[in-house]
């Protein structure tokens, strides 16, 4: 196991500007034999997001050790090649992919980004039906960042907690009422949400679907950082991604939703697509309101605001068709 031979290394380097903001403790590490390694720690102590969740151990370990992520079909890969625990931390070794780990300066052609969505529509084809258990439950998933949950954190090193929550507050300042209630709503009780996903095709997503998460080489997709995995429709991922990254991307948020659906094929549901819709903005609602309301270049602000509108337009479609 490679675990046996860190302590070895000829090098061990901190990663101390990656782009990860849960707080895990990233160093590149060379061993005698000239592979380079990443070593991630990570415990709820120092990790908001993990310790929201109620995690006690990282799930992606648990992915891995239970083989689930050699089950990744071949479209999909991950960089996972040993894990382990030691006491409230959990160790993950990966693969160092070098300049094909994707940043938030590095974009999307619109043709990588069809590739993105056919291989990631080939995993959610794979799992449909028959995703694993002991996921992240997706009641948890959906309202990582609601302020009740945050608010515990607020006063953390890490300031995750203490920004999301002024995102929330701007969020319900300047989002229409109707909307922002029903979001703000959603956070504190998103049972109805789950269910209503749950009630549609579910099959193993990523959970964090971020252009950050994943290393691009020669057309080949792997994935990083399933720390939060959950059964779910694939819509879930979807939603997220454009949330998420749409602005980095040489595409629409229609032209990405539909690129996915013909990749998806019968495995593509609109119902949950609308859903993951309104889910998005619950996930991501305080940082597109802070973005909008506070960036300091005014180009960005105004893109942000446009896009804040859409979301907005999008979860009242949703809300107003009674899906839930």
């Amino acid at each position: 196991m490679v675990g046996e031979y860190l302590d070895n290394s000829v090098e061990r380097v901190p990663m101390v500007d990656h782009e990860g903001k849960s707080g895990a403790l990233l160093e590149r590490v060379t061993l005698p034999d000239g592979r380079r390694l990443i070593v991630k720690r990570f415990l709820p102590k120092t990790d908001p997001l993990m310790a929201a969740l109620g995690d006690v151990v990282g799930r992606e370990y648990i992915l891995w050790s239970r083989g689930i992520l050699d089950r990744l079909p071949p479209e999909v890969g991950h960089a996972v090649v040993d894990g382990w625990v030691d006491g409230d931390e959990t160790v993950i070794v990966m693969r160092d992919l070098g300049d094909s780990v994707l940043t938030w300066q590095d974009r999307l052609t619109r043709e990588q980004c069809r590739s993105v969505m056919i291989a990631v529509a080939a995993q959610h084809r794979a799992f449909l039906g028959v995703a694993p258990d002991d996921l992240t439950p997706l009641p948890d998933l959906l309202a990582l960042f609601a302020p009740d949950r945050m608010a515990p954190f607020a006063d953390s090193p890490n300031p995750l907690a203490a920004i999301t929550l002024r995102g929330w507050d701007i969020f319900g300042e300047t989002v229409p009422a109707d909307v922002a209630g029903s979001v703000l709503a959603l956070l504190a009780d998103p049972l109805p949400l789950a269910d209503a996903l749950q009630s549609r095709p579910t099959t193993l997503i990523h959970g964090d679907l971020a252009t950050v998460n994943m290393a691009l080489s020669e057309g080949k997709l792997t994935l990083l950082d399933w720390a939060m995995p959950a059964a779910a429709p694939g819509a879930v991922d979807i939603a997220r991604f454009v949330a998420g990254c749409s602005s980095v991307v040489d595409m629409s948020r229609e032209q990405i939703i539909a690129d996915y659906a013909e990749a998806a094929g019968s495995a593509f549901d609109e119902t949950a697509m609308r859903l993951s819709l309104l889910g998005a903005l619950c996930w991501l609602g305080w940082n597109k309101a802070l973005d909008a309301a506070e960036n300091p270049d005014p180009v960005v602000r105004a893109r942000e605001h446009q896009d804040l509108d859409w979301w907005v337009q999008q979860a009242r479609w949703t809300l107003n068709a009674g899906l839930l």
